[in-house]
């Protein structure tokens, strides 16, 4: 069955013919970083799923669903596709974008000591964890070197001892090999900061691995609105 959802009305050709295209071409690759607006990039990624037609009006229509350009390549392919013009073929294109970002940025992360890279971490877990609307919560295990060697997915739900077991934490840890790690979860509100939950798991992972030679280098907590460090609060 064809991708109708991708095939936008037709529109006026000075938005949606190739002279269009041609000049939103040239202003990426000639213009520097800044050179498109946001719902710009969306209209660029599209041509690939739209070939003819004018792909502004979905990508501000995706703006205005999603909040931001993150906001649209970090939602769910079937809530893309609730919007207007957004077909699969559409979604797929955002979706492969989303992807490449989050392994570029992942490549910058397990390349170097993490603690040496920590911008990039943030960068990273930003990236993969800013906008999802479950909270998230991952070990990322560290070697002597402090390189990342295992970055774990311990489940969904908020952070308590329901979802994250101090002894099963530092098992991990003893299973692969690891002499550190840093605690990761996500807050849906968008408020990184912590709650009491939150330092109280902390404190008890950490005294589990003080006991058995796993040092907890820190818990970072990531919202849309910025991250959270226990450790640069004094909270660990």
């Amino acid at each position: 069955m064809p991708d109708t959802g991708d095939t936008p009305p037709k529109a006026p050709q000075k938005h949606g013919g190739t002279g269009h295209r041609a000049r939103l071409r040239d202003r990426l690759l000639h213009g520097g970083a800044e050179a498109l607006a946001d719902y710009e990039v969306l209209e660029y990624l599209l041509f690939a799923a739209i070939k003819q037609g004018d792909t502004k009006p979905a990508a501000k229509a995706l703006i205005d669903r999603f909040g931001s350009l993150a906001g649209v390549l970090n939602a769910d392919p079937k809530a893309l596709q609730s919007v207007k013009g957004i077909g699969e073929t559409s979604a797929a294109s955002l979706k492969i974008t989303a992807l490449a970002a989050r392994r570029m940025a992942r490549n910058e992360v397990s390349q170097k000591p993490v603690l040496g890279s920590w911008q990039a971490l943030l960068d990273y877990l930003t990236i993969d964890m800013a906008h999802l609307t479950v909270e998230r919560v991952r070990v990322l295990y560290l070697d002597t070197q402090n390189r990342l060697i295992h970055d774990h997915h311990v489940g969904d739900g908020s952070i308590d001892e329901a979802a994250i077991h101090p002894r099963e934490v530092i098992r991990k840890g003893l299973d692969i090999g690891a002499t550190a790690l840093i605690l990761v979860h996500n807050h849906p509100s968008g408020n990184p900061q912590p709650s009491r939950a939150d330092i109280q798991i902390t404190h008890r992972i950490a005294e589990a691995g003080r006991l058995l030679g796993i040092v907890v280098h820190d818990h970072v907590i990531i919202g849309r609105d910025g991250h959270v460090s226990l450790r640069a609060k004094g909270l660990i």
